[in-house]
């Protein structure tokens, strides 16, 4: 019942209930039709009869009340051998002097086709459709005046009784109501089989998959069997699905990750620490060694926890950009200087490529810039340190600063190339890391306007390019 109620009873209401309304204005229209086609032919019939009537007494008057009469007379027993109308001769006053069926004679119909035909101004033939006041029978009459100088000295009314007619108009309705009852009950059927097997059927069960999606069953597809917008739905939930269980493993991996990923530094630092304030190293060079792996991990478990932050304001639309005129050389080369000391420590060495021409200053967050080549940078260290070389350039192409960085190890399999910026991806590198800091560094690149673009370099080693242009609008 539930669902009777819902998509089935709306689409029943809104195309039978549209048919309905059509059908009962073709039914009524067609019984007026058919009732004024009816009606028209007999008024016609009468109307001509009571006017041949009016030509014979014309031809036959004489100028005695007893000729006229007699005229009359003669008029009426010539159409006394048709039963289907009554034919009557009304004097002046109204009454009716004769009656081919003598029920009506010495009477005053006093109907209003009989003062129509009187009228002392304008006599004229005149229509009438009633009741009859002696037998209350439905009857149609038609007046005709026989004028001389002007005046109707008598009215020959020819009255008929509409109960054949009105039975056969009645059957003539029925018979369209029963047709149009059929075409209802047709439509109505035919609606209710094309709901439940084309709409009702496929979206239950697509709603019982989504529900079990919902639920947590991930990765479920629903078999598609129809080549139509039902089955541009399946596919859309199908990839829906598909999307929720792989992003789920990722995320799942991603917490996995970065929990060992914690776990790391933090371990290092506790030990190492414990084993400082106990005492058990006592050798200087090592005491300072020690501090040093603090040093280095707590400063790699703070880019851990700055870049789950920054992912976070992306994630709940608190990422903002704090612009303001800025040199993008000047920001590069201080994230250059800032590593190749740290790097000359680790064997790498780093090389920059400056730009002979100058650039304007430019639109946008230098913080956010810094950190963008920062997290490149030791990106290119973790993943292609083994290179022992990293390169960086800045030049200008028409109105963008193009800035590239590349390292010389073993690059990234191709068939990851296109993952490398999707959140928590990680792939087979071996080095240590969330998986998000490219995605943060590619949000703060699209925030200025401009793309940030991973490759393979030709002789080995991944490419980084930024493209940022020179007039940017926030």
């Amino acid at each position: 019942m539930r669902k009777f109620r819902g998509l089935r009873r709306r689409w029943i209401v809104s195309s039978v209930g549209t048919v309905l309304v059509i059908v009962l204005l073709a039914v009524l229209a067609f019984s007026v039709a058919m009732a004024a086609y009816y009606y028209s032919g007999m008024q016609v019939g009468l109307k001509s009869k009571a006017e041949s009537v009016v030509g014979f007494i014309s031809i036959y008057r004489t100028e005695t009340a007893y000729y006229q009469d007699m005229a009359a007379l003669y008029a009426s027993g010539s159409g006394s051998n048709d039963n289907r109308f009554e034919l009557q001769f009304i004097d002046t006053t109204g009454a009716v002097r004769f009656s081919s069926f003598g029920l009506m004679a010495n009477t005053k119909p006093g109907t209003p086709d009989i003062a129509g035909a009187l009228d002392e101004m304008y006599p004229q033939i005149t229509f009438w459709t009633g009741n009859d006041a002696e037998t209350g029978e439905r009857i149609m009459a038609v007046s005709c005046p026989y004028i001389v100088d002007g005046k109707a000295l008598t009215v020959v009314r020819c009255v008929t009784s509409l109960e054949r007619v009105d039975r056969q108009l009645m059957i003539i309705v029925l018979i369209a109501t029963a047709v149009g009852v059929g075409l209802l009950a047709l439509i109505y059927f035919s609606n209710r089989y094309f709901v439940d097997k084309i709409v009702i059927e496929p979206v239950t069960g697509i709603t019982e998959i989504t529900k079990s999606i919902a639920a947590g069953s991930y990765g479920v597809q629903i078999e598609k069997k129809y080549d139509d917008e039902i089955g541009d739905l399946t596919d859309a939930i199908n990839d829906m699905s598909q999307k929720i269980d792989s992003s789920e493993k990722v995320q799942n991996e991603f917490i996995a990750s970065v929990s060992h990923e914690l776990c790391t530094p933090l371990t290092a630092i506790n030990g190492w620490a414990e084993t400082i304030i106990n005492g058990e190293v006592r050798d200087a060079d090592d005491v300072r060694k020690g501090m040093g792996i603090i040093v280095s991990e707590a400063r790699r478990l703070t880019n851990m926890v700055e870049e789950l932050l920054e992912f976070s304001r992306i994630e709940d639309g608190r990422f903002n950009l704090s612009v303001a005129p800025m040199d993008i050389k000047a920001e590069l080369e201080d994230a250059v200087y800032t590593y190749r000391e740290f790097f000359r420590h680790e064997g790498i060495t780093l090389q920059h490529t400056d730009c002979e021409d100058e650039f304007a200053p430019m639109n946008g967050d230098p913080e956010r810039l810094r950190q963008v080549f920062c997290n490149l940078l030791d990106n290119a260290a973790k993943h292609g340190g083994a290179g022992g070389r990293i390169d960086t350039a800045i030049h200008c192409e028409k109105d963008e600063a193009v800035i590239t960085i590349r390292d010389y190890g073993p690059g990234i399999p191709e068939d990851e190339l296109p993952n490398v910026k999707v959140k928590f991806y990680k792939g087979s590198a071996k080095a240590r890391g969330s998986g998000i800091g490219l995605a943060v560094c590619d949000e703060i690149i699209t925030r200025h306007g401009g793309v940030l673009a991973i490759g393979n370099a030709e002789g080995g080693g991944c490419m980084v390019t930024i493209r940022l242009k020179a007039e940017q609008k926030f």
